[in-house]
C-alpha cells in the first residue's frame, strides 16, 4: 500500500511539473510575439480623425516647449499638430508629440493597444541597435530610422501609486545630464503635461 502511494504521489508531481513547464513555455512564446512601437504623427492623425479627440494641450490653447535639457517656455498653440507652436509637423512619420498621458490612453483605447510598464519598455527595447537619438547632435527623427531610446521621451504604464513615469530619455539627454538613456533615470510627469519632446510607444504583437 505504500509503494503504491508513492507512485501516486510521484505521478502526481511529474504531472504537475509537466503542466508548470508547458505553462513557461506558453509564456515565454507569448512575451516573444510582443514589440514595442514608437506612435507616429500619421498614426495619432488617424486616431483623431476618426474620432474627433482633442488633446490636453489644445483645450488648454499652451503648451511645454523644450528648447534644451535645462530650458523651456511655454508657447500659446504648441499641440501635436504644431509642436513648437509655430509650425507643423514636416514629417508624418516623426513621432506624436505634445501629448499628455491621458491623450496617449484615449489612443490604446481605439487602437486597442496598450502603453507598456516601465520595466516592459526596457526589456524590450535592449535588442534595438539602431542609432540612438541624444546629446542634441541630431533632431527628433522618424521612427522607423532610429532606436527607441532617444529620440523623444516615452510615457508608460503609472506605477502602484499611480505615477507616470517617462522612459528612454530623448533627444536633449546626455551622460553628463539628464542621461535618460539608462533604465535607473527616474523622471515623472503628470497625467496632462504634454512636451516638444515627449511622446509615447505602445505593446504590439509581432506577427
Amino acid at each position: 500500500m505504500a509503494m503504491y502511494r508513492m507512485e501516486v504521489v510521484a505521478n502526481f508531481c511529474w504531472r504537475l511539473c509537466l503542466l508548470f513547464i508547458v505553462q513557461v513555455i506558453i509564456t515565454s512564446c507569448e512575451q516573444s510575439r510582443l514589440g514595442l512601437r514608437p506612435v507616429s504623427v500619421a498614426d495619432f492623425e488617424k486616431f483623431v480623425a476618426q474620432t474627433g479627440y482633442v488633446t490636453d494641450a489644445e483645450r488648454y490653447g499652451w503648451s511645454i516647449v523644450q528648447l534644451d535639457v535645462y530650458d523651456f517656455i511655454t508657447r500659446k498653440g504648441a499641440h501635436w499638430r504644431k509642436p513648437n507652436g509655430l509650425a507643423a509637423a514636416n514629417d508624418p512619420d516623426l513621432p506624436v508629440t505634445q501629448v499628455s498621458f491621458n491623450d496617449a490612453l484615449a489612443y490604446c483605447q481605439w487602437a486597442n493597444v496598450r502603453l507598456p510598464t516601465y520595466d516592459e519598455y526596457w526589456d524590450l527595447v535592449r535588442t534595438d541597435e539602431r542609432t540612438i537619438v541624444s546629446e542634441n547632435l541630431y533632431p527628433i527623427s522618424a521612427v522607423d530610422k532610429v532606436n527607441i531610446l532617444g529620440n523623444v521621451w516615452d510615457i508608460t504604464e503609472p506605477n502602484k501609486g499611480g505615477q507616470v513615469r517617462l522612459a528612454g530619455g530623448s533627444l536633449f539627454c546626455s551622460m553628463t545630464t539628464c542621461n535618460g538613456t539608462v533604465a535607473d533615470r527616474m523622471l515623472y510627469v503628470d497625467k496632462e503635461t504634454g512636451n516638444i519632446h515627449i511622446g509615447f510607444s505602445v505593446i504590439s504583437q509581432i506577427n
